[in-house]
């Protein structure tokens, strides 16, 4: 593995599961192949989960990590090609990845849709600049379509958990007071195929998330009806595909509460994090014993280590 941009990139799903399952139960055992290794991570957006479990997978194979928030400690980045740069960007995408890759053995990049232009949002201009430019392996943190490290761990989260070989998952749409990106929803959906579970999406009309990524899984407008006799339930807000970036649909009812939990056969809740409670979901269901929300964020270690030594043993190969 040179490149981690999407669940595209996984040559073989059952291995990769099977090696983050095996760094959670030991997470230091492959200690000494980062050594002397050095990964950048590139924020241009905040982060949480995202950073802090990427740098304790970073610290369990023993690479060291360096950080870089863009619009904080950095020059802003241009990335189109030809431009005049009169801008408020500071410095073309060409130098700062060509010298980043210069510094770092491999480097993570975080970048979010804008949301205003889906043709531009598609290019996905960061992470190809980079891709292009750095000339060391690259691993998505969180692009305009993809979230792979949580779709990831999503699927360790379920093969841990279900009592089925083939569960009935939902991924429903949340009412969000922000208009929200379709990086998450749209890993989850190549992840859960990839493994090949029964997926079904429930959201609003006009809320279809494409089906160029998804394939196809049934969109249902009817969200009761989706979750009837599901094993895991999914919330997430994502904006309109159709009117893109829009988020005009705030109707409360398409939040996930008891009763709806009830529909679901004794249903496990999850969610990326962070989440609007009581806007996404109630506290009661938040905090229920069926929530699997804090072990999908403690399975982001593992899903990228287990990513992370795929690319570092290409490295070391290379050498």
């Amino acid at each position: 593995m040179k490149t981690f941009y999407s669940f595209d990139d996984v040559t073989d799903l059952s291995k990769l599961s099977s090696l983050a399952l095996k760094f959670k139960r030991a997470p230091l055992h492959k200690k000494s192949i980062g050594e002397e290794k050095t990964l950048g991570l590139v924020f241009l957006n905040p982060s949480l989960r995202t950073r802090i479990s990427t740098q304790k997978a970073a610290m369990n194979l023993g690479v060291q990590t360096i950080i870089l928030n863009i619009e904080k400690e950095g020059w802003g980045l241009e990335t189109e090609e030809g431009t005049v740069m009169k801008g408020t960007a500071g410095e073309h995408i060409k130098e700062a990845a060509a010298v980043l890759g210069e510094y770092c053995d491999l480097i993570g990049i975080r970048s979010f849709a804008t949301l205003k232009d889906k043709k531009e949002d598609y290019l996905d201009k960061v992470f190809t600049g980079f891709r292009e430019y750095c000339n060391v392996p690259i691993i998505n943190l969180e692009s305009t379509l993809y979230h792979p490290l949580q779709g990831f761990a999503d699927l360790i989260t379920i093969l841990e958990t279900k009592t089925s070989t083939k569960p009935k998952i939902v991924l429903t749409w949340a009412p969000h007071p922000k208009s929200l990106p379709h990086a998450v929803p749209n890993s989850f959906c190549k992840w859960m195929l990839g493994a090949g579970f029964d997926l079904s999406i429930a959201c609003p009309k006009g809320y279809e998330l494409d089906p160029q990524i998804v394939g196809p899984i049934k969109q249902l407008n009817n969200q009761n009806l989706a979750l009837e006799g599901a094993d895991y339930v999914y919330a997430k807000n994502w904006s309109s595909i159709e009117n893109y970036g829009v988020n005009s649909c705030t109707d409360p009812s398409w939040m996930l509460d008891d009763k709806k939990m009830g529909l679901t056969k004794q249903g496990k809740f999850m969610h990326c994090l962070p989440i609007r409670r009581n806007v996404v979901a109630t506290d009661s269901v938040i905090d229920s014993t069926t929530s699997l929300i804090k072990n999908q964020a403690n399975n982001r270690v593992y899903a990228t280590q287990a990513i992370l030594y795929n690319l570092i043993q290409g490295l070391n190969d290379y050498e």
